[in-house]
């Protein structure tokens, strides 16, 4: 009898809280789906569902560039909550990563649902929130053995922008014709984050503050599954698992299998709705930085689920029906609870195949031993922090291995700032993708870059070997200690990293006049290589306590200065030789608007604000032809199309101030507004044609394919320097290049081909077609065309790219810096 009044408290605490927890739709105040919610409504949607509900609990895990907060949500059983903690620790023991005493693995399964990486797939939000209502008012049973955790939008300045925007334009009622303006976005849409990047290719290079906050909490917990939600174009039908080939060689048999069994539970919600799907289709997992692909490097199920969308309320598809906002969150709701659903009853199995994942055994291991510049040393081991991947210092001495680049094996001198990486360590799949010279290719036809090696991105030296490695400790980093030199005629610093750059930039802030030299040169018994920078004292002679300004912002740099008593070299030019030159601050500007690739224009942007800290001039392409030029020294325009723009008219306008001392930087497609133009050494390098017409026999199902004989799709080629030439200094006689695509150019007459591809150049890895492979032989990477007193810098490949490539930074610093630096007027204490 004693039963009744609790078995009627219970009801009544049910009902009670069934009450108080607001449907979305109640929330907000208009139907889900009949309007796009601005981040901040989205955050408060979760902070009542939290504030209601005992299965959830809601937290910022950091803030966005334009300090939009950064949320997740946790949600399971009241008495998993309590004991969240230890479930926590008991799954990380389960990887082998926490060293603990539970004893037995974690019967828990984790699942993190990521919602809106891209701004302007904005249903799936949506859906999250509808999602996260169920789970806790209809689908309780199944957090009995689960924690999910949601983060409702990725990117929540790129989801403002786009519906901010999309509410300003649209039309009431809302306009279906997809000629209308509220399905038709403006530059640079809503899709990336606010330095334009887009957040889905960041998740392994973590060079957003975004990915590099979110990645702290993920590696805190490593689910058992992580599906990312997108949207494709308006015709599609939805996506979802099993993903397409290639998949990289790591990935287990269980983790193929297991999103088939995914895929087949959505199917099943699907087929009795009548809603059309497909799967095995364009998505592949191979490149490691997608919201798929680094969960299941990490031992993940991890997936990408699309939509159809990128557009408003509702358009008229190429099909004859309308898609609406409100099935676009129905197709996102069914495949997120679908998702949650099969992890509930498979908990064993994942806790199961997920340990294994993360057995990596000494006996099967490769260790990678890394060496190179310091600077570079360490930039990679601040990358693997993020991913907490571990690593340890290798002891002097000699070391043989495999060089995957030359393809032998030979020995390596190493020291106590060699690294050594070794994939006998949980996280060793993952460091197998990062670290391995070439990914296997099970199909060429990919859906993103296919290299990324990143000693190659580093510029380190690196063999592999299956024999056990000499390590000590990672000793701590050493500050510099400078110390000022009153004495001194000059301070010297060796040019070698972005590190480097960062200094100089540091150095003109504060007004302190610096130069570099052209040619090596030797004094105070060390010698320079060309680049190296020239602090001289004559020069800061008006810069009052010039010595202590200096070395103060040397050891905020960690940059340890060399102190020359003579401005007398011992060998190379003196400090006051014409090859020794001023270092000036140049005005720069960089276009962006219509025609311009949004992406490579962030590149530049975050560059300069984020890693070169100089100040940048960004000017739109809209207004462009009525800028003063002459209040400019650098003009950046990244990969796009300017024909419009330069027109026979605007042209001249340009190549009049490179005449008088101007300097324009053209990085990839942007060369095509020069090549081929009067009065330019730069060529088109076209594929040479059959003359015979033939017909053409190809069988329409291997068209596709025939195609990517043409292609190259990120791949990283073997390029030859001219080292002494100042846009090439830091570097040696060959450079790895990261090549986006086939486009060729002819190697300069009366320029300089600072970079340049061979006859047959060497493929480091990833792909190129045949074609493609014919097209670049003896063609330019980076050239230098001087016109009147001032040049055009060429970059045919990006060395910005998603701004990972760290190996390639330093070339546009150079030509920024370097390349062609008149003697014009030091603007450094007016603009900055």
């Amino acid at each position: 009898m004693r039963k009744l009044p609790a078995l009627i408290t219970a009801l009544l605490v049910s009902f009670q809280f069934t009450f108080a927890q607001q449907s979305p739709s109640e929330f907000l105040g208009y139907p889900l789906g009949s309007n796009f919610t601005r981040h901040s409504k989205v955050v408060d949607y979760f902070e009542h569902v939290a504030e209601n509900s005992p299965l959830v609990t809601f937290h910022n895990y950091g803030e966005t560039y334009e300090g939009r907060p950064l949320t997740y949500a946790v949600i399971s059983s009241e008495e998993n909550l309590a004991n969240l903690e230890e479930i926590r620790q008991a799954h990380l023991e389960n990887t082998g990563i926490n060293q603990g005493s539970a004893g037995s693995p974690s019967k828990k399964g984790i699942v993190w649902l990521s919602y809106n990486v891209h701004g302007n797939e904005a249903s799936s939000t949506e859906a999250a929130m509808q999602t996260i209502y169920e789970l806790v008012t209809q689908k309780q049973d199944w957090l009995k053995d689960l924690v999910v955790i949601m983060d409702p939008a990725v990117n929540p300045d790129g989801r403002d922008r786009y519906v901010n925007w999309y509410k300003q334009v649209k039309a009431t009622p809302n306009n279906t014709s997809p000629m209308a303006i509220e399905h038709n976005e403006p530059w640079p849409g809503g899709r990336p984050n606010h330095y334009l990047f887009d957040l889905n290719r960041d998740w392994a290079w973590a060079t957003q503050v975004e990915t590099q906050q979110r990645l702290k909490v993920y590696n805190q917990w490593l689910p058992h599954i992580h599906v990312d939600f997108h949207e494709q174009g308006k015709n599609s039908p939805y996506y979802f698992a099993p993903a397409a080939e290639p998949l990289h060689e790591v990935i287990t048999p269980f983790q193929r299998e297991f999103q088939k069994e995914i895929g087949l539970n959505h199917a099943k919600y699907f087929d009795k709705e009548g809603w059309l799907y497909f799967t095995k289709e364009r998505f592949d997992l191979l490149y490691p930085s997608y919201g798929d692909t680094y969960p299941t490097y990490m031992g993940a199920i991890g997936m990408t689920y699309e939509q159809a969308g990128h557009t408003g309320l509702s358009v008229e598809t190429d099909h004859g029906y309308l898609l609406t906002l409100t099935d676009r969150v129905a197709h996102h709701h069914t495949t997120g609870l679908s998702t949650v659903e099969i992890a509930a009853q498979n908990v064993d199995r994942l806790n199961s195949e997920f340990s294994k994942f993360y057995i990596n055994e000494e006996k099967n291991a490769t260790n990678y031993v890394l060496t190179g510049k310091k600077d570079q040393l360490d930039l990679l081991k601040e990358l693997l922090d993020k991913h907490e991947i571990t690593y340890a210092a290798a002891r002097a001495g000699k070391v043989k291995g495999y060089d995957a680049l030359e393809k032998k094996n030979r020995s390596i001198e190493t020291s106590e700032e060699s690294l050594v990486i070794s994939t006998a360590q949980p996280k060793g799949k993952m460091v197998k993708v990062l670290m391995e010279p070439a990914a296997k290719l099970s199909d060429s036809l990919t859906y993103d870059i296919t290299a990324w090696s990143l000693p190659f991105a580093y510029g380190l030296d690196v063999i592999s070997t299956g024999s056990s490695v000499p390590t000590t400790t990672t000793a701590e980093a050493n500050k510099s200690v400078n110390q000022p030199a009153p004495q001194a005629a000059a301070y010297l610093l060796e040019w070698n990293s972005m590190k480097d750059a960062r200094f100089l930039s540091a150095l003109l802030d504060a007004g302190v006049m610096v130069r570099f030299t052209e040619t090596a040169l030797e004094t105070s018994g060390k010698k320079f290589s060309p680049g190296s920078l020239v602090i001289t004292k004559g020069d800061n002679r008006s810069l009052e306590n010039f010595d202590t300004i200096l070395t103060n912002l040397a050891n905020d740099h960690n940059r340890n200065l060399t102190a020359a008593t003579t401005g007398f070299s011992t060998s190379g030019p003196d400090f006051g030789s014409s090859q020794v030159k001023v270092i000036n601050s140049p005005r720069i500007g960089v276009l962006r608007g219509e025609g311009i690739s949004s992406l490579n224009y962030g590149e530049i942007w975050y560059f300069f604000e984020q890693e070169l800290n100089y100040p940048v001039t960004s000017i739109d392409t809209e207004y462009f032809d009525h800028v003063d030029l002459s209040k400019l020294e650098v003009l950046v325009l990244p990969i796009g199309n300017y024909s419009k723009l330069f027109d026979e008219k605007g042209l001249a306008r340009l190549t009049d101030w490179v005449k008088g001392g101007g300097k324009v930087i053209a990085i990839g497609s942007a060369m095509k507004t020069f090549a081929g133009k009067e009065g330019f050494d730069l060529k088109l390098k076209e594929e040479e044609k059959d003359t015979v017409n033939k017909p053409n026999l190809i069988p329409y199902a291997q068209r596709e394919r025939e195609e990517i004989k043409d292609l190259i799709t990120g791949s990283i080629i073997e390029t030859q320097m001219d080292n002494s030439h100042p846009v090439a200094f830091g570097y040696d006689d060959t450079y790895l290049s990261l090549k986006l695509s086939d486009e060729s150019y002819s190697l300069l007459n009366d320029g300089f081909n600072v970079g340049y591809l061979q006859d047959s150049p060497k493929i480091v890895s990833g792909f190129v077609g045949v074609k493609a492979k014919d097209k670049i032989n003896n063609s330019l990477s980076f050239g230098v065309e001087p016109m009147g007193t001032g040049s055009f810098v060429y970059l045919v490949d990006n060395p910005l790219f998603r701004a990972f490539w760290q190996n390639g930074k330093l070339l546009f610093v150079n030509a920024i810096f370097f390349e062609n630096n008149s003697e014009i007027t030091n603007y450094t204490n007016s603009l900055r």
